[in-house]
């Protein structure tokens, strides 16, 4: 199986989802390297003691205070494989440009980010992660010549 370096992310008000996902996916996540804000790295961790499973978690800082710029530039850096970010859209974020922007270098840098479980699930139970023949389409932001709409 291709080692992978995942992302998780998830806002106050998402934070159990996120734990209840990643315990859920636990046999999936641990043979990959896993990399999370601050608060719900340790979350998680405690989560994983608590059900008697060793893991390694990298954490940067909580999403506030750095830490989606954090992951963000490691997207840049195509150091991320894949990303779960479970948003708080109910309620505002004082950060709301940081996520903004982890989001769009995602969409820039064609790296897979899932904004809910349902697609968390289908991107990480995708068979293309170990498709030998599959490589992922290199994004182009070329202009067409005197495009018009109509």
């Amino acid at each position: 199986m291709k080692s992978l370096t995942i992302a998780l992310v998830a806002h106050d008000n998402r934070k159990i989802d996120m734990i209840a996902w990643a315990v859920k996916n636990a046999d999936f996540l641990l043979h990959h390297k896993l990399v999370c804000t601050g608060t719900t790295g340790t979350l998680i961790e405690k989560a994983y003691r608590d059900n008697g499973i060793e893991c390694d978690i990298e954490c940067m800082h909580s999403g506030p205070m750095g830490g989606d710029t954090e992951i963000a530039a490691m997207v840049v850096r195509k150091e991320i494989d894949f990303a779960v970010f479970l948003i708080d859209d109910l309620n505002p974020q004082p950060h709301e440009a940081d996520i903004q922007m982890l989001l769009r270098q995602c969409r820039i840098h064609n790296v897979p980010i899932a904004c809910n479980l349902s697609s968390a699930d289908l991107i990480l139970s995708s068979p293309l992660w170990n498709a030998e023949d599959y490589t992922p389409a290199e994004q182009t932001y070329q202009v067409i010549p005197n495009l018009r709409c109509q």
